[in-house]
């Protein structure tokens, strides 16, 4: 179930973001509200204040081509699989929930659960980094997905390249208790089967996902 919420202005959106600047200094933020048929998120975590001055950024450049201005996703590659590091951020608020997201084999050929590099390379099997907007649903090989559309140029690859948001067995919260970290992925953002539900509930199409290591 989804609620929509009203776009933000430009002055509410420079405000949103000094929220959520405020509270990446915080230890901890609460939980965000969400529908009552949506359950919780892995855990609730703060976005580190660099990496969240990235995103922002990317989210004003590409302001007109992101339709859906009320949340934003942000992928954080510099933490290990092991450690939540999908960060779902209401804008309005700055309340912040986190979950596991695999990345790609071709960024981790070692498998060591650290993502090593980016690539935008059509084979590379890696994931890229910059901002995505959230496009259509469809059912492929993974199931139900989301295909995402790369709107720098370290990215731009990525519908051609199927990035897509999609839940695997790899990103399940046991494979930590079995191996230490998640499996990895072709490049796209896989998230735990038990997840994906939650995370197309906040995400939607129209919102921004921004993937760096910092």
């Amino acid at each position: 179930m989804q609620h929509s919420v009203p776009t933000l202005s430009r002055r509410n959106l420079g405000k949103a973001g000094l929220a959520l600047l405020s509270a990446a200094a915080l230890p901890r933020v609460a939980a965000a509200q969400v529908p009552a048929t949506v359950q919780p998120l892995a855990s609730t975590r703060v976005v580190r204040p660099e990496l969240l001055r990235r995103a922002m950024s990317a989210f004003h450049r590409h302001g007109a081509q992101i339709a859906r201005r009320d949340r934003i996703a942000i992928a954080d590659f510099s933490q290990p699989s092991s450690q939540p590091r999908f960060y779902l951020i209401d804008m309005a608020s700055g309340m912040t929930t986190t979950l596991l997201v695999a990345h790609g084999s071709g960024s981790d050929p070692a498998h060591t659960g650290f993502l090593q590099r980016f690539s935008n390379a059509e084979g590379s099997n890696a994931s890229s980094e910059g901002a995505f907007v959230a496009s259509d649903y469809y059912v492929g090989k993974h199931g139900l997905s989301q295909r995402l559309i790369g709107l720098d140029p370290t990215n731009s690859n990525a519908l051609s390249r199927a990035l897509v948001v999609h839940a695997a067995w790899y990103a399940n919260p046991d494979m930590l208790r079995t191996h230490g970290q998640l499996g990895r992925s072709q490049g796209c953002f896989a998230v735990s089967e038990g997840d994906l539900q939650q995370v197309f509930a906040r995400l939607g199409e129209g919102r921004m996902i921004y993937s760096a290591k910092v």
